[in-house]
This record gives C-alpha cells, sequence and structure tokens, in this order.
C-alpha cells in the first residue's frame, strides 16, 4: 500500500484508497472489506456479505432449475469473501501464520489460554491497523476513551516518536493479564498513561491542564460515547489539525440491519448521526472489523468561522501558506536533486537528508565506486539515486552529468554543490600547483556546477542552489595554516551571494551553509589528531560538529520554505565564529 504523504489529506487518502470520490455529503461508504483475515462469519460486514451468500448457495443448490454456471459463480463469490479463493490464500498463508506466531510472542510466550485464531488475531491485526494509522497520521499525543486490548495499545506506541505519549481513559483498569505479560516484553509501555476514573472527570482534567491531542480513540459501544465525543469537540481536546477515530461504528455490521432493537446498535446509530450532522467535521466510515470512522475538522467550517470573528489572524497562517503545514512546505517529493562530493562526509549526509525529504538523488564524486555505495543506501530506504563519477573541475564532466541526470529524470530542481579538498601550508610555502588544485575544486568545479545547473533551471523558472562554503569564510581558523582553502571558501561564499541577487527574480535561489569542523573520519589523521583539542577550546558549544546537524539545514535550503531567502550564508559552527 502506497502513503502519499503531502497531496491528499488524511480523510480524502481514505477515500482514494478505497476508490471512492470524496463525497459532496458525509455519508458512510459502503462494505468494502480492506482487511485480508476474516477472524470470524460475523465479525465484519464482509462476513455478513458471506453469511448471505452462504444462504443463496443452500438456496441455489436446492433448486434444480437453478443453472449451474450460476451457482458456480456463487460458490466462487462465497469462497473470496471468506478468504479461501485460491489465489488470496496464496497470497497471504504466510502472513497469516507470521502474524499469529507473532502475536503470541507477544503475550509474553506462554501458552495462550484461548484460540490465537479468534482472539488473538483480532487483536493482533487490528493494532496493526491502527499502528499503521498513527504512522500515517505522524501523531505524537493520543488519547484513548473506552475500551482498547493491551497488545493494540502497545502496537500504536510503537508508532510514536520517542517522546509520544498514549493516554487512556478507563473507569476501571482493563489491561488484563495478558495484556500485562505483552506489556512486560514491550519497552513502549512507558509511553501509555492509564487514567483510571469518571471518563468525565479525566477528560475535565485534561482540559484543564491544556492537553491537545493528535488523535483522539473514542469507542462507540460504550453509554457515553456521544457525550465523549461532544466534549471532545467542545474544549478543544482534539488539535486543530488532529483526527478522531471512532471504533465500533458499524457494530460488527449490524447497522446495516434494519428492523433493529438492540439498545447498543441504536445507540451507534445515533453516535453516527451525530457525527455526520455535524457541521464542524467530515467523516468517513471504514468497514475494518466492527468499523473504525475516521473524522477531521472541516475547512470550510472553520473558513466560516474565521470570517465571523475579525480578531483571528489571516488564513494563510493560520492554515499554512498554500494550505500546506510547515513541516509539508519542508517535503521535496517530486523533486530531482544531486550532490557533489556525495560519496562521504557531509555530502552523504546532504544525500541521506534530500532523499528522506522525497528528493530523487544523483551521487556525484570523483571516485564512482563511493558514490554507488552511498546510492546503494539510499535504495535501502526506498529513495531514488543513482550514481555518477565527474571530476567537477572539468567542464565536460560537469556537463555530462547533468545531462545524464535530466536524462534520467527530466530536469533538475536542486543543485547541491559540495565537493571540496583541503590542503593545509603555510603561505609562504604555498605552492602554486596547491594555489591551483584546491580552487580547481573549490571555486572552479562550484561555478561550473552551479552554471551549468543553473541554466536548466533558469529555463524552467526555478530551482534551488546550495554550495558548501565553510566557516573559514568568515574567520581565519588556527592553529592550522590553509591559505588557499580559506580563500576559495571565501570565494564560494561571494559567488553565492552574486548569483543569489541576479537570479532569484527568475526564480532561482542561490545559497550557502558554512559548517565548523565536522567530526569525520578526514579529521582523524595522524596529522590531524593534535589539533582536535585546540579546535575544541575554540568552539563555545564544547563539541565538534556532526554531519547529521548540518542535515535540517539542506533540507530548508532546497525546499519551498526558504523561497524568500537568496545570497545567504548559514552559519553552522558551535558559535565558533562569534569568538
Amino acid at each position: 500500500m502506497t502513503i502519499y504523504h503531502q497531496d491528499l489529506a488524511l480523510v480524502d487518502l481514505v477515500h482514494y484508497l478505497l476508490y471512492q470520490p470524496v463525497p459532496a455529503e458525509r455519508k458512510p461508504l459502503g462494505a468494502v472489506d480492506i482487511t485480508w483475515l476474516s477472524v470470524d462469519s460475523n465479525e465484519t460486514p464482509m462476513g455478513l456479505i458471506a453469511e448471505n451468500l452462504r444462504k443463496a448457495r443452500e438456496i441455489a443448490h436446492g433448486d434444480s432449475r437453478v443453472p449451474e454456471q450460476l451457482k458456480h459463480y456463487l460458490q466462487k463469490a462465497l469462497d473470496i469473501a471468506v478468504g479461501l479463493d485460491p489465489y488470496l490464500d496464496a497470497m497471504s498463508t504466510a502472513k497469516k501464520i507470521a502474524s499469529l506466531e507473532g502475536c503470541q510472542l507477544k503475550v509474553a510466550g506462554v501458552e495462550p489460554k484461548v484460540k490465537p485464531h479468534k482472539e488473538c488475531a483480532s487483536g493482533y491485526l487490528k493494532g496493526q491497523v491502527l499502528r499503521l494509522f498513527v504512522h500515517m497520521v505522524g501523531a505524537k499525543r493520543i488519547l484513548l476513551i473506552g475500551r482498547l486490548k493491551g497488545c493494540v495499545i502497545l502496537a500504536m506506541a510503537e508508532a510514536l516518536p520517542v517522546d509520544g505519549r498514549i493516554t487512556a481513559c478507563a473507569t476501571e483498569p482493563y489491561l488484563g493479564v495478558k495484556s500485562q505479560e505483552a506489556s512486560d516484553y514491550s519497552s513502549h509501555v512507558k509511553q501509555i498513561s492509564v487514567k483510571v476514573g469518571p471518563t468525565a472527570a479525566t477528560l475535565e482534567e485534561l482540559v484543564a491542564v491544556g492537553e491537545h491531542f493528535d488523535i483522539v480513540f473514542i469507542d462507540a459501544a460504550q453509554r457515553n460515547a456521544v457525550n465523549d465525543y461532544n466534549f471532545v469537540m467542545d474544549n478543544h481536546l482534539l488539535r486543530m489539525d488532529g483526527v478522531i477515530c471512532v471504533e465500533n461504528t458499524l457494530m460488527k455490521g449490524q447497522v446495516y440491519l434494519e428492523n433493529i432493537s438492540d439498545e447498543n446498535v441504536l445507540a451507534v446509530r445515533k453516535l453516527n448521526n451525530v457525527i455526520n450532522s455535524d457541521p464542524r467535521v467530515e467523516q468517513v466510515i471504514l468497514p475494518v472489523q466492527g468499523g473504525m470512522s475516521v473524522i477531521r475538522r472541516s475547512r470550510a467550517h472553520a473558513d466560516r468561522v474565521i470570517k465571523s470573528k475579525k480578531e483571528l489572524v489571516k488564513d494563510d497562517v493560520f492554515w499554512g501558506y498554500n494550505r500546506c503545514h510547515i513541516l509539508d512546505r519542508l517535503r521535496l517529493d517530486g523533486k530531482v536533486a544531486y550532490v557533489t562530493g556525495g560519496g562521504q562526509g557531509i555530502g552523504r549526509a546532504f544525500a541521506h537528508a534530500l532523499g528522506e525529504a522525497g528528493a530523487k538523488i544523483a551521487i556525484v564524486d570523483l571516485v564512482l565506486a563511493k558514490a554507488e555505495v552511498v546510492a546503494e543506501e539510499l535504495s535501502l530506504k526506498g529513495i531514488k539515486s543513482i550514481a555518477l563519477a565527474a571530476d567537477v573541475s572539468k567542464p565536460e564532466d560537469v556537463q555530462r552529468i547533468l545531462d545524464a541526470i535530466v536524462a534520467r529524470w527530466g530536469t533538475v530542481h536542486i543543485a547541491c554543490n559540495n565537493a571540496g579538498i583541503n590542503m593545509n601550508s603555510a603561505s609562504e610555502d604555498t605552492s602554486l600547483e596547491e594555489w591551483d588544485k584546491t580552487f580547481n575544486v573549490n571555486l572552479r568545479g562550484l561555478f561550473l556546477c552551479c552554471q551549468a545547473a543553473g541554466r536548466i533551471m533558469l529555463k524552467q523558472g526555478y530551482g534551488k542552489i546550495i554550495n558548501t562554503a565553510s566557516m573559514a569564510s568568515l574567520i581565519v581558523p588556527h592553529p592550522q595554516k590553509q591559505l588557499a582553502y580559506n580563500a576559495s571558501k571565501a570565494g564560494v561564499v561571494k559567488l553565492t551571494q552574486t548569483l543569489g541577487t541576479e537570479w532569484i527574480d527568475r526564480g532561482v535561489r542561490v545559497n550557502c551553509i558554512s559548517p565548523g569542523i565536522v567530526d569525520t573520519p578526514l579529521i582523524h589523521s595522524e596529522d590531524l589528531k593534535p589539533l582536535v583539542q585546540r579546535w575544541l577550546t575554540d568552539i563555545p558549544a564544547g563539541k565538534l560538529a556532526q554531519v547529521t546537524d548540518l542535515q535540517a539545514a539542506v533540507v530548508y535550503l532546497a525546499s519551498e520554505a526558504s523561497d524568500y531567502m537568496t545570497g545567504h550564508n548559514l552559519a553552522i559552527e558551535g558559535g565558533q565564529s562569534l569568538w
């Protein structure tokens, strides 16, 4: 299953996955099954379909007038509904076994007292569905109202970041023996807080301390579900861009039945109607096991509220520029980038960062084998990449790599010119050969890359160029003597400033990053080891930079979030240039 991160909002994404258009009116979807294991014949809406198909088959087989072809298709439909179709069985057998075995491990490694096919499997599958849901939303704070199995809660906790937290409201302790056993084997249990007591009192306490949640789970199969939903919405426990997930909204398919008198089913119908008629939200109901409603605030309703209250902030600030939240504006989905010097050190870190943000990456290095290793690393992470060898000081090499990238991916949006060398010598001893070699790579090569990439970007009216300068462009690092390097990096800054002003009105932004002393294998040579302690005394941060300290900066400069920045030299040096 593909997760579309940027272009589709969550509820629209669910519709997309179910091949349904976003409805003009918020009506529950039909009974489309998206699970691969039916735990019991009446556990899901698909189970009810199977039951009706079974009855139809019995009637057909008892009537000699029914054509054999119709009987055949009834049987085939029934096989598919209950997961017995040969293709479905072949595709899912291994998954079923692995899932059940994994679930048994999660319940403390002891002999289970219940049949795992029904109890363990259903909890495990629900946990994995909700775990994926938490991951898709990118949630950090989750509120649970009602009863969920402990293994389900733990599965959701696995998708949280290290600072994420789940708060569960419970009228009485309900994790149970098996869930407690499972928690004993999970490092994520510390991220779960169970608040025991009347739900209304717990919710009021959360409001009092100013809590806000990214996801709120509500169990529809409880008496006060309508009150809980209204309290969450009325008291802003849900973040503006958060999602409510209501469990059991189909009551195992029973809400489809007519002339029902069961009070629990009627209560769920009431809750569904309350949500569906609430002008503040929009929803979609998914037929996952007992049914799950995914609910978010309606932006159209929020816009009307904003217009009626003059004191509220402008829409672009409230919703995000072009209706994109700031983290979405940092995404690089669909962009094409290259990184020179990408086979090691800073360049390798830049390539991973740009790729993780969504870009396709061309790794360019003087040594092809180094570039290929990084390209393979990116491929393992699902990032499209190619490896290219080039000497950036040669115009023909630079043009060749740009032609190769355009031939592969059509264009270039992001040029990360990072290749560089450093040769230390006292100024009076600096040879012309050292001077020329340093400038040929650090400045000439960078200019050639800027020019070749810039021509493509200027033609298309958009592009981001990010050059690697150095703290040496701001100060004279010591005690090492590196005249040619310092001068070349100062040239990088001035070149960046010049191109940044010349090209911004044609859609191309040019900026540079000036790292401080970065902890890479290059500085651990025998010649430089004695200097490390001296450098540390000159850095207010008291430590060397890591390549990971630079990654966020290159993503920012490559993204639309930095569209108003050009000609800037972004120093990341732990404060060393301030002393």
